[in-house]
């Protein structure tokens, strides 16, 4: 297990555990040995969890997508500020084919005047696959949200790791993975854009999968994506939401788990509790994707979750 007893995690920022005598000395007496010098660490905050929450428009897919949208991605915006949200969270997916900076200062304008952030935006990547054409087309999409991102105010970006191709190793894929953050990072940390990895399937199945990715990338301007109801393999989900509540710099939050391979209700005190116990300070994203429509439930899970997070 990566997480640092709280006693080290407290001691000094990430570079003084990694790099001074007295922060070695502090690992050893907590009995940790110190990681490489290429591992990120569990982020350092300041003792006291303080959370607000968002919605993501993966929430509302059903009425931002296909031929004829029910509502727009500005439109979405104002159900945000309907439910009396701190933020909202914008799926690439639903933005224009063709995006122009006056779109993006659309969004921007129409955000702030109803008093939201934009607590983030979320992308479709494949890190995973060999060198060549689709790779380059992925690194290069994922440079262009970091642009986008940054215009609008967007402090992070949800990314994945990618699918292991069909005839390579999960080694190979992980080498590549690492590689694709580590050059994307470059870019994010030029235009001030956090890039968080999420747990979501493929190599980043489990808890220890993600985190072998996590041990590889250090970077200012990187953390993980908490997707509460991603883990569906290694065992306990909650167990493995214990292990990168430490390294979250984003957490989207849904309203169901799948245990024992059966879809269950989430218990979300006891996720929210998880993000407390790490002193997770930042957005709760709600990331609505149970069969009810949306219109119903979203606005009953969002009330929970805001007495959840105040309490």
């Amino acid at each position: 297990m990566l997480t640092r007893p709280e006693s080290c995690v407290q001691a000094g920022t990430r570079r003084a555990f990694l790099q001074t005598v007295a922060a070695g000395a502090a690992l050893t007496a907590c009995g940790v040995a110190p990681r490489p010098a290429a591992a990120l660490e569990p982020v350092v905050r300041n003792g006291h969890s303080h959370m607000k929450l968002s919605l993501a428009a993966y929430s509302f897919r059903d009425q931002l997508g296909g031929d004829k949208p029910k509502i727009s991605m500005l439109e979405f915006i104002d159900k945000c500020a309907g439910y009396n949200l701190d933020g909202c969270e914008l799926t690439s997916y639903w933005f224009p084919k063709e995006i122009t900076p006056q779109y993006l200062n659309d969004v921007k304008q129409r955000a702030f005047r109803l008093g939201l952030d934009i607590s983030g935006t979320a992308i479709r990547n494949d890190f995973c696959l060999a060198p060549g054409k689709e790779r380059d087309q992925w690194l290069a999409h994922t440079r262009q949200w970091i642009d986008y991102s940054a215009t609008i105010g967007a402090p992070v970006i949800r990314v994945f790791a990618g699918v292991k191709p069909k005839d390579d190793t999960e080694a190979v894929a992980l080498d590549r993975c690492v590689e694709g953050l580590k050059e994307s990072l470059k870019y994010a940390a030029e235009k001030g854009v956090y890039l968080a990895l999420e747990n979501h399937g493929g190599i980043t199945s489990t808890a220890d999968q993600l985190l072998a990715i996590v041990e590889r990338v250090d970077s200012p301007w990187f953390g993980i994506n908490f997707d509460s109801g991603n883990f569906a393999y290694g065992g306990d989900p909650y167990e493995q939401l214990v292990k990168i509540a430490p390294y979250a710099v984003n957490a989207q939050i849904k309203s169901e788990m799948k245990i024992d391979g059966k879809n269950q209700p989430a218990d979300l005190k006891r996720i929210i509790k998880i993000l407390k116990d790490a002193h997770y300070r930042g957005y709760v994203v709600l990331e609505y994707e149970a069969a009810e429509d949306a219109e119903v439930a979203v606005p009953r899970v969002l009330k929970e979750l805001r007495g959840l997070i105040s309490g």
